[in-house]
C-alpha cells in the first residue's frame, strides 16, 4: 500500500508523534480536490446488519480520466472500514465506478487485506460476507433501527460491568445504590470458561445477597452483543472456539436462568457509557468514549435512542501514517486502540524518555506513567497532551458519522491528572481546526452527578421489569 497523496499533517503537532496524520484531516483534503477537479463520480455506500438494517453513506471520488484516480482505492477502503466498524454489517453495498467496486469485493473479502475484519463480522452476524455492486438504477434506501435503551429504575435490580481489568457491581433499589463492589480480575488472559463464568456468577450473586428479591439484571460488558448474546468479546478472547459456543455466548442468559429466570438485558459498554452520560446530562445526542484496556464508544441519538450500530472504535482508523502503529489482533495501522486506551500511553513512553519495565502489565505500565504525572514529569505531560490531540481529530471524524452534543470521555486512561490534559488539548484542536465543532460539543470528565450514576447502575436501568 502506498502513502496517500491526500495526507495533511495536523496544525497541532505532538513532539511525540510527528508523522501523525489524522484521517479526517485527509480524507477533508480528498473531498476537496476531487470536488474541484471536476472530473468526479458521485459514490453510495450501504452497509447492511440485522433485521435489514442499511445505512447508507454518500460520497465522491475521483473518475477514471483522472491522473489521481487509483488514490481512491486508499480513500474508499479506509473509509468502508470505519463504516463496518462504526455501522457494522455483513453486506456492503457500493453504488459507484465498477472497478472501484471490484477493488473492494477483493480487499474485503476473506482472503483480501481486510480478511479480518470479513471473518469478524461473519462471526457477529453469523451471515456470509459479501460486497455487492450495484448498477446506476438501483436505489439505497437507508433504514434505521433505534430504539429506546435503559432509564428504568423500578424495583430491586442488579447492575454488572465487566471490564478488562475489574469487574463491577452495584445492587440498585428503586433508583438508590445500596450496595456496590469492584473485583480486580484478569479475563484477557484467561482461556478457561469457568474462570469467566465463575467470576460473574460471584459478583452478581454478592449483589443480589442484600436484596430481598432480583427483578431484573444489567449488565455493561466490552464486546458484540445481539439479543443478549456474546457474538463476539475480547475479554473472551483466549476461550477456544468450542468452548466459546458452549460456555460463553449465552453466559449472561445461563446465569439469569440459573438465578430463576430473571430477566436480563446486555449492552455493549460503550452503549452503556453513553447512557449514564445522557442520565446525568438529562439530554441527548451524547457520544460516550471510554479508555481502558481497549477502547470503547456509545452513543445515544437525538430521540434517546440506541442506534442498533457496532460502535467498536478500536478497528476504526484514526491516522493515515502507514508506519503508524499496528494493531496485534487485527494486524492493521493506525487504529483507535493504539491512540486511545492504555496502549497509547504505552506507545508514546520510549518517545517521552519512560522507560516501563517489560515484566509489568499493561495496567501497571499505566499507573507508573500517571504516577509520574502526578510528580509534573514533562514526558508523561506530553503523553497525555498527545493523546488528546489524537482525540480532537478524531472527535472531528466521528462527527461524520455521529450527530454529537456531547461527548463524554471516562476509562483508566482519563484517571486524575491525565483526563484533565486529555480533555484541554482535545478542546483546543477543535477551537483551531474545527470551529463549528468546538461550539457545538461539550467535551467533558464525568462529574459527580455522572459518577453516582456510573456505569453500573446505568447497566441496572437496562431491563424492564415485567
Amino acid at each position: 500500500m502506498h502513502a496517500f497523496k491526500f495526507n495533511v499533517k495536523p496544525n497541532i503537532k505532538s513532539k511525540l508523534d510527528v508523522d501523525f496524520v489524522p484521517a479526517i484531516l485527509a480524507n477533508i483534503n480528498f473531498e476537496k480536490h476531487v470536488k474541484q477537479s471536476k472530473n468526479y463520480e458521485e459514490v453510495e455506500i450501504g452497509i447492511q446488519r440485522q433485521q435489514k438494517s442499511l445505512s447508507v453513506y454518500k460520497t465522491v471520488v475521483f473518475n477514471e480520466e483522472h491522473e489521481d484516480y487509483l488514490e481512491n482505492m486508499f480513500y474508499l477502503e479506509r473509509l468502508v472500514k470505519s463504516l463496518l466498524w462504526i455501522k457494522g454489517g455483513y453486506i456492503i453495498f457500493f453504488k459507484g465506478p465498477y472497478k472501484l467496486g471490484e477493488y473492494l469485493q477483493d480487499a474485503f473479502s476473506r482472503k483480501g487485506k481486510r480478511s479480518f475484519d470479513v471473518l469478524f463480522m461473519e462471526r457477529i452476524y453469523e451471515h456470509d460476507f459479501e460486497v455487492i455492486i450495484l448498477d446506476e438504477n438501483q436505489e439505497l434506501v437507508e433504514n434505521e433501527s433505534a430504539k429506546p435503551v435503559g432509564r428504568h429504575l423500578d424495583g430491586y435490580r442488579i447492575g454488572f460491568d465487566a471490564g478488562g481489568s475489574d469487574r463491577k457491581v452495584s445492587a440498585v433499589v428503586n433508583g438508590k445504590t445500596i450496595f456496590s463492589e469492584e473485583i480486580i480480575w484478569h479475563p484477557k488472559t484467561n482461556s478457561d470458561p469457568m474462570y469467566h463464568i465463575n467470576g460473574i456468577k460471584d459478583s452478581i450473586l454478592r449483589a443480589a445477597s442484600k436484596m430481598p428479591q432480583v427483578d431484573g439484571i444489567g449488565v455493561s460488558s466490552a464486546g458484540v452483543y445481539i439479543d443478549n448474546q456474546a457474538m463476539v468479546a475480547s475479554l473472551f478472547r483466549q476461550v477456544n472456539d468450542e468452548d466459546y459456543q458452549k460456555y460463553i455466548k449465552n453466559i449472561y442468559i445461563d446465569i439469569a436462568k440459573d438465578m430463576g429466570d430473571i430477566p436480563v438485558e446486555v449492552a455493549n459498554d460503550g452503549d452503556v457509557t453513553a447512557l449514564a452520560g445522557a442520565m446525568s446530562l438529562n439530554d441527548h445526542q451524547v457520544l460516550g468514549l471510554a479508555m481502558g484496556t481497549s477502547q470503547a464508544l456509545g452513543y445515544i441519538d437525538k430521540n434517546g435512542h440506541i442506534t442498533g450500530w457496532l460502535n467498536e472504535p478500536a478497528f476504526v482508523p484514526v491516522d493515515y501514517n502507514l508506519d503508524a502503529s499496528i494493531d496485534e489482533w487485527s494486524n492493521d495501522f493506525g487504529c483507535g486502540v493504539k491512540y486511545f486506551s492504555q496502549d497509547a500511553v504505552i506507545k508514546l513512553a520510549p518517545a517521552a524518555g519512560i522507560e516501563l519495565d517489560e515484566s509489568l502489565s499493561p495496567a501497571e505500565k499505566l499507573k507508573k506513567v500517571q504516577d509520574l504525572l502526578q510528580e509534573n514529569h514533562q514526558g508523561a505531560i506530553d503523553i497525555f497532551n498527545t493523546i488528546g490531540i489524537y482525540l480532537g481529530y478524531a472527535i472531528a471524524y466521528y462527527a461524520k458519522f455521529y450527530d454529537i452534543k456531547h461527548v463524554l470521555v471516562l476509562g483508566r486512561v482519563t484517571s486524575s491528572l491525565g483526563g484533565e490534559l486529555i480533555i484541554k488539548m482535545t478542546k483546543e484542536v477543535l477551537k483551531q481546526e474545527f470551529e463549528s465543532l468546538y461550539h457545538q460539543i461539550n467535551i467533558q470528565l464525568p462529574d459527580e452527578k455522572s459518577r453516582r450514576v456510573g456505569q453500573s447502575i446505568a447497566a441496572a436501568s437496562l431491563p424492564k421489569i415485567k
